[in-house]
């Protein structure tokens, strides 16, 4: 099993650090693309929980007006929600907004695969797992996995 894990990790440093090579010319544009659209930064930062229930901070391109999650209906968004940038719409159809999770895989808080990280108090503060729920949390979360599989946001 060490020997696993050593290989997923190994594996996760590479390909994280070639996509951050290879897509820092994007990177370049998205940015500018969102410093042009809307005021704010450019990065979507927010706390997730990761492995062992621990919180960390992960990244996105943000898609939503500056200060989104203190508005409207906070956390919870839809297609039409009003707080979506006209880049922000793009971004997200694409999922170009989760690339700067690459960042979050190469400094060991996520896995290019595993279960998604939720926010820290929804839909339960950590605590509040029962056991079962909390093997979610015996591996690193993941950019992409089951939940994408199965239907984003379902």
């Amino acid at each position: 099993m060490k020997v696993y894990l050593y290989i997923k990790r190994l594996f996760d440093v590479i390909i994280s650090l070639l996509g951050l090579i290879v897509l820092s010319p994007l990177f370049l544009i998205v940015s500018l693309l969102i410093k042009l659209d809307s005021k704010g930064p450019v990065f979507f930062e927010q706390e997730r929980l990761g492995y062992n229930g621990e919180v960390f901070t992960m990244y996105k391109f943000r898609t939503m007006v500056d200060g989104a999650p203190n508005m409207g209906s906070g956390l919870f968004t839809n297609e039409m929600d009003p707080r979506i940038t006209k880049l922000g719409r793009l971004l997200r159809k694409t999922s170009l907004d989760e690339l700067p999770q690459l960042i979050n895989v190469l400094w060991g808080d996520m896995s290019l695969v595993g279960p998604r990280p939720p926010v820290p108090c929804h839909p339960y503060r950590y605590e509040d797992y029962s056991d079962e729920q909390k093997l979610r949390f015996t591996v690193l979360p993941g950019i992409t996995g089951y939940a994408q599989v199965k239907g984003r946001n379902k």
